[in-house]
């Protein structure tokens, strides 16, 4: 079976409404080129650089513009999408849920998952995050279809914890979607190793949408939007530092190989701690 899959690479900014219109123009040209199942980063819908920002910037979920819009998107290409997660979804007074959706090629909602680890650290530049301050944490993986493809649904941190995608795989995903807005200090350090580790690790395609270039605040974002194959090579990566988008098409035999080949999956042991 094979399935042709894309990564949308975007530079959001403040304004939700041009945000969309610029991911809009990369899915259609993504789809032109025979993009079935196209996935957007983190933050897709904005990106804010203060608590304040991001609580200004919110609806609750059935209010939210992102929603019809990609709904209205996916039917009229025929395509599925994943929106890699909106930030902007309230959950309660002061707080939100960083929320990744997957729509169907009629519009409707297939899953949705909330990003269960939060982004909170202190980087070796001076650089602080504390993504707990403003988002409620999931509790909950997300399994979903695809064309008769398993889909694992995950957000960017989640990426640091390996049990996560360990799951997913038990669960027979064929391909895991970690769309991404990864900082550019610990993206040149650990972007793509840690991708091509989660790809071999679990025998599954990795689908990592991301955010590139500078946003709202200075905050800048790494980018190297890729897809790695389960044997762990690169197969599609949007090179450079601006928006963009790659195609490639997914031989999803490849997954029952990788997973023959090494059945780590089967070996877990009990052991002492």
């Amino acid at each position: 079976m094979k399935l042709k899959a894309a990564v949308i690479q975007t530079n959001a900014g403040p304004v939700v409404e041009d945000n969309l219109r610029a991911c809009e123009a990369l899915i259609r040209a993504a789809a032109k080129q025979g993009a079935t199942f196209i996935c957007t980063p983190e933050n897709t819908c904005r990106m804010r650089s203060t608590p304040e920002g991001r609580l200004e910037t919110s609806w609750e979920q059935q209010d939210h513009p992102a929603i019809p819009f990609f709904s209205k998107l996916a039917k009229d290409l025929g395509v599925t999408i994943n929106a890699g997660s909106l930030s902007s979804i309230r959950a309660g007074k002061d707080k939100l849920v960083n929320r990744s959706f997957l729509f169907r090629k009629d519009g409707s909602i297939a899953a949705t998952y909330d990003k269960i680890h939060m982004f909170d650290v202190d980087l070796p530049n001076g650089d602080k995050y504390r993504e707990s301050d403003t988002i409620v944490p999931g509790d909950a993986m997300t399994v979903a279809e695809v064309d008769g493809v398993k889909l694992g649904m995950t957000i960017c941190y989640d990426l640091r914890f390996a049990y996560l995608y360990r799951a997913l795989a038990k669960k027979g995903v064929d391909m895991i979607s970690i769309p991404s807005a990864f900082t550019v200090p610990t993206g040149q350090a650990h972007w793509e190793v840690l991708m091509r580790a989660r790809a071999i690790e679990t025998g599954a395609f990795i689908i990592a949408a991301a955010q590139v270039g500078t946003h709202e605040g200075g905050r800048a974002t790494y980018g190297h939007s890729l897809i790695v194959a389960p044997w762990g090579q690169i197969i599609a990566e949007v090179q450079g530092d601006k928006p963009g988008f790659a195609v490639v098409e997914l031989d999803l035999d490849e997954v029952a190989k990788a997973r023959t080949a090494v059945p780590s999956l089967q070996h877990d042991r009990v052991f002492k701690n």
